[in-house]
């Protein structure tokens, strides 16, 4: 699903001196030669070194719109469906055409391509390590600029939707209004951030505030600003205490990595995990996981102290929104101490290793040669099939 701003970027970008001005100067010079020396056949083999979940709409799209606009028609074979996994080195399509119409996209269509679907997969695993909680994608302020925006998140509701066939909750909004297209009719999700509290001067009043202005919303609290996550939450919900019965309220936890969660530390950590998922702990750990247990920040035992605060202070139906770092690993450990999150906010599916979003295109045939550089072969086992026709 797309929305008019998109495609109208999309028409925008397909204009041929936007195209030369963004592709590598040695596609526009091979474009130039096979014009003079006689045009060919030609179909490419697209995939990826590494397995990725199958996140090519974007891509597609783009070379469809290109098409139109030169006046030619492209041959794309999928060779997986959106959200399918696939293995490295698996082709997620062939593409076939005319060589000079296609020889000037191969740089573009692959920034397109290989960092949606290692992003979905991201994404993918996160929702698998926590199937029972829904997540919220708030990757935007981490993007470089709208174009990488757009495609995570693309690629957060693929790996979200690709989890859901297998049981899990996935990728339920966003949290921006330009993208929340992909996860359905609706817009951007969230309600505050530090800096309302910051200006209201108290996290009470910045809840009283958001509330008087939009009564109708159900009420997430930030509780970290002042370092009072606990006295501060259940502040909020004695403020509130119709929202907080009728289940309409959230604390959201996005505690810094350096201190603890209030009344928190290494001791008292383990305590409260020893309390609640005492296996969590006793087995062999890395660094790291110790720390998304135990450690600062936003860890297993913090989301759990929460809990028993709200329990004890009598507000069962409040919820815990959980943010900070929540990758694959640190999404895994939180299943192991079995933390009690409600909802996830996290833009932590975005690629760490950007070397691993390299997506490749070699052409693997010529005017129906099969001929690919040595090393390539198995670009090869599948014979493409036509879907589009023409070109």
């Amino acid at each position: 699903m797309t929305d008019g701003g998109a495609a109208a970027r999309r028409a925008e970008a397909a204009d041929d001196a936007a195209i030369a001005a963004r592709t590598d100067s040695y596609f526009n010079r091979t474009k130039a030669i096979v014009q003079r020396f006689g045009d060919c056949r030609v179909t490419y083999a697209v995939f990826l070194r590494r397995p990725v979940i199958s996140a090519p709409r974007l891509a597609v799209d783009w070379l469809e719109t290109v098409a139109k606009a030169r006046g030619t028609a492209f041959d794309i074979e999928l060779m997986h469906e959106e959200g399918a996994w696939v293995g490295a080195g698996d082709p997620l399509f062939y593409l076939s055409g005319s060589f000079a119409q296609l020889v000037d996209l191969e740089t573009i269509v692959l920034q397109k391509l290989g960092a949606a679907c290692v992003a979905a997969h991201n994404a993918y695993q996160m929702c698998l390590e926590l199937p029972n909680v829904p997540f919220l994608a708030m990757e935007a302020r981490h993007c470089a600029g709208a174009e990488m925006q757009e495609m995570m998140a693309y690629a957060a509701s693929v790996g979200g939707a690709a989890a859901r066939r297998e049981g899990a909750k996935g990728f339920i909004g966003n949290a921006n209004d330009a993208t929340a297209h992909w996860y359905g009719p609706g817009k951007g999700r969230g309600t505050m951030p530090h800096a309302l509290i910051g200006y209201a001067g108290s996290t009470v009043r910045a809840a009283e505030m958001f509330h008087e202005t939009f009564p109708d919303a159900d009420l997430t609290v930030l509780t970290d600003y002042f370092g009072r996550e606990v006295t501060d939450g259940l502040e909020v919900c004695r403020r509130f205490p119709d929202l907080a019965a009728a289940g309409r309220m959230a604390v959201r936890l996005d505690t810094h990595g350096g201190r603890f969660l209030e009344g928190l530390d290494p001791a008292e950590s383990y305590a409260v995990l020893e309390r609640h998922a005492p296996n969590a702990v006793r087995r062999y750990r890395s660094e790291t996981e110790l720390r998304h247990l135990v450690g600062t920040g936003v860890s297993a035992a913090a989301i759990w102290r929460m809990r028993e605060a709200l329990d004890e202070a009598g507000f069962p139906k409040v919820r815990i929104v959980a943010s900070s770092g929540f990758g694959v690993g640190k999404c895994r450990v939180m299943a192991e101490a079995k933390a009690p999150i409600d909802v996830v906010g996290t833009g932590s599916f975005i690629p760490d290793a950007w070397s691993e979003t390299y997506a490749t295109a070699d052409i693997v045939d010529y005017d129906g040669q099969k001929r690919v550089k040595v090393g390539r072969e198995f670009l090869l086992r599948a014979a493409p099939r036509r879907r589009n026709g023409g070109g």
